[in-house]
């Protein structure tokens, strides 16, 4: 199942939270070779997680991480201003209505449609929050896996070619790929609802009148 945690909760979730940062160390350090701090926990960290984000988490039967993305406003600290720029031209992203997407990890033992349920979530973020896109910066190697999910990005800037090459990336939510990623997840819009309402209370049905 999906979790929706804000930083400043996750002490809340301790299993979770554990497994999710040793996952992050296994593989941003271990399996991708990033110049990532792991700390004498096991866990990967940075200044951001610092920041109280909204880590959108997939939970296993038994309380652990499966997979997880952290979402950060664009109206304060985040790594595409601070450390990317040079892929938008020195050009900053700052706007309530964008948000940063960073530190998508999957475990190692996460099934084929976890990646894609952390996808349908940022929707449910995306379409409740008032959130019009998602910024993130992106590796050669996850442009297959956002085919495979539905959900490729527009790329506003890249640096470098083949396995090497980073690129900046735009998404925006719609009705037909909410409908694609859905699928690849196994998951429908509603459990998918039901998920976001579980951690922020019920919202409204599209369609649906208040009363006066």
């Amino acid at each position: 199942m999906i979790r929706y945690i804000y930083g400043n909760d996750l002490h809340k979730f301790p299993q979770l939270a554990r497994s999710m940062f040793r996952d992050r160390a296994d593989q941003f350090r271990t399996r991708l070779g990033w110049a990532v701090e792991v700390d004498v926990n096991g866990y990967e960290r940075d200044a951001y997680d610092g920041e109280n984000p909204l880590y959108v988490i997939w939970e296993e039967e038994d309380g652990r991480h499966g997979g997880s993305m952290r979402l950060l406003p664009t109206t304060g600290r985040t790594m595409v201003n601070e450390h990317f720029s040079h892929l938008t031209d020195g050009v900053e992203i700052r706007s309530p209505l964008i948000w940063e997407c960073t530190r998508f990890c999957l475990s190692r033992g996460a099934r084929p449609g976890v990646a894609a349920a952390l996808m349908l979530a940022g929707g449910e973020v995306m379409q409740h929050f008032g959130v019009a896109h998602y910024v993130g910066v992106f590796d050669a190697r996850m442009v297959r896996i956002y085919r495979r999910i539905g959900a490729c990005p527009e790329v506003l800037g890249s640096d470098g070619t083949g396995r090497a090459q980073v690129s900046v990336g735009l998404w925006e939510f719609s009705a037909e790929a909410q409908s694609r990623v859905a699928r690849a997840a196994g998951i429908t819009p509603e459990m998918s609802r039901r998920w976001f309402e579980r951690a922020f209370g019920a919202v409204p049905r599209p369609g649906a009148t208040q009363a006066a």
